[in-house]
């Protein structure tokens, strides 16, 4: 049965003619004509059966239907141009995998880390995407998840990576700044808005006193939390596993114990096994796992 589809020469005048509210601008856009401009949207309202625009004189606007449709042909386009220009840079010869990951996750662990799976595997490509909640991978688009373990991820393949524990971090020239005999609770802290029990769990576990937990600025990322660290602002509670560097470095201190629970576990999400999945994905959550083992303390 042939698909009741418009031709592409008659979306494309009309989503230009919409936008610019103007046939004769539309045609300079596209580099045709006004009158073939207007012959193409007169065939696509015969086609509809309904009218797009209203003419006044030398002038149109939206009709009712036409505003609808037009925010739907836009995003039509906006998504069949991603999607062609995603085809256009695969490479010809080789493969690619997408891949969803918590953002903090993917900028201070994943990424400095690609070289190595690139180095291993030059002829594959990793495109990642942040995704900050659980999510239906089968139909997403995507390949595998790095995420933290959840309910939603029943029925995948979960492959454990890492363990989030949290530990005090703060610049070295705040302690220097405060003094020598400065405590913890003497110090400004920060908090991760999505958390924030944090500092009052690490108390109770620890046994340090902190006379008001609950005070100090708040963030959302954990990124975040450890650049207000780095700008010397407070002490951010932060998974150890994301200022590795920073600390051999000496750009953070953390003179404080490690909370003694895990917060949260990583895992890698397949929608099948790593033996039953492509050889691109198996070659990508082999590294991964190899790569965790090498970090996990």
């Amino acid at each position: 049965m042939r698909r009741k589809i418009p031709s592409n020469s008659a979306l494309l005048a009309f989503e230009a003619a919409a936008r610019h509210a103007s046939f004769a601008r539309a045609a300079e856009e596209l580099a045709l004509t006004e009158g073939a401009v207007s012959r193409q949207i007169g065939r696509l309202e015969a086609f509809l059966g309904v009218a797009l625009f209203e003419r006044v004189g030398n002038r149109v606007r939206l009709a009712a239907n036409g505003t609808r449709y037009a925010v739907q042909v836009r995003e039509i386009l906006e998504r069949l141009e991603r999607d062609s220009l995603y085809l256009m840079g695969q490479p010809v010869e080789g493969a690619s995998i997408d891949i969803a990951a918590i953002p903090t996750f993917a900028t201070r662990w994943l990424i400095p880390r690609l070289k190595r799976f690139q180095a291993q595997h030059p002829n594959i490509t990793v495109h990642i995407a942040e995704r900050m909640e659980p999510f239906i991978l089968a139909g997403s688009g995507f390949d595998a998840a790095i995420h933290f373990e959840h309910p939603a991820w029943a029925g995948m393949h979960r492959y454990r990576l890492l363990e989030e524990v949290l530990v005090p971090v703060c610049s070295p020239t705040l302690l220097e700044d405060a003094g020598a005999n400065a405590s913890l609770d003497d110090l400004p802290r920060l908090h991760r808005r999505q958390n924030p029990d944090a500092w009052q769990l690490y108390a109770q576990e620890t046994g340090i006193t902190l006379t008001n937990s609950a005070v100090g600025a708040r963030y959302d990322l954990h990124s975040m939390l450890i650049e207000a660290a780095l700008a010397g602002l407070g002490v951010a509670l932060v998974p150890r596993l994301y200022v590795g560097t920073e600390l051999e470095q000496g750009r953070l201190v953390a003179p404080w114990p490690d909370g003694k629970g895990v917060v949260k576990n990583f895992c890698l999400v397949l929608p099948e096994s790593i033996e039953s999945s492509a050889g691109p994905l198996r070659a990508f959550a082999n590294w991964m796992l190899d790569e965790a083992r090498g970090a996990a303390p």
